[in-house]
């Protein structure tokens, strides 16, 4: 549990970094249009999906103990989020400053960074609700009588 603590608290200290971050650069630019760059994204991405999902991952872990009914599962999840988030706001990040300095940012290894970022995090929900699965059969499974459960 500590672990998705630590990991929430550091993308959330990344998420407001990033918004300090877009807008000092966009103020040193110049830089009005805020449609024609991702950089304003990666706060957003950063604190919903990395701060914000992992605290609520990490109530779930508290009320169904999802590491102890599927540990493989929720350790795969843990790494697959992390990695995702990551990916996903590090293109952002870099494609948006591209951006702002006028630079080209159309490249294809961009497109499928961020691709491999958004199939990390595809597979990390999937792999979150087989371990959420788990533990609520397990809940449920230790909520019968004896008597039921012997029967099964």
């Amino acid at each position: 549990m500590l672990r998705l603590m630590y990991t929430a608290f550091a993308f959330g200290i990344s998420g407001v970094l990033s918004g300090l971050y877009y807008r000092e650069l966009t103020k040193f630019y110049d830089f009005t249009d805020r449609s024609a760059s991702q950089l304003p994204l990666v706060h957003t991405h950063l604190l919903v999906l990395g701060f914000m999902f992992l605290l609520i991952v990490l109530a779930l872990e508290k009320l169904f103990s999802l590491s102890v009914a599927a540990p493989r599962a929720f350790s795969w999840f843990y790494w697959m989020w992390t990695l995702g988030v990551a990916l996903t706001g590090a293109m952002m990040l870099v494609k948006g400053t591209l951006v702002v300095l006028d630079v080209d940012a159309s490249s294809a290894a961009f497109a499928g960074i961020a691709g491999m970022g958004h199939i990390a995090l595809s597979v990390g929900v999937v792999l979150l609700f087989v371990s959420l699965r788990a533990a609520v059969r397990n809940t449920q499974t230790s909520a019968l009588p004896a008597t039921v459960r012997v029967g099964r």
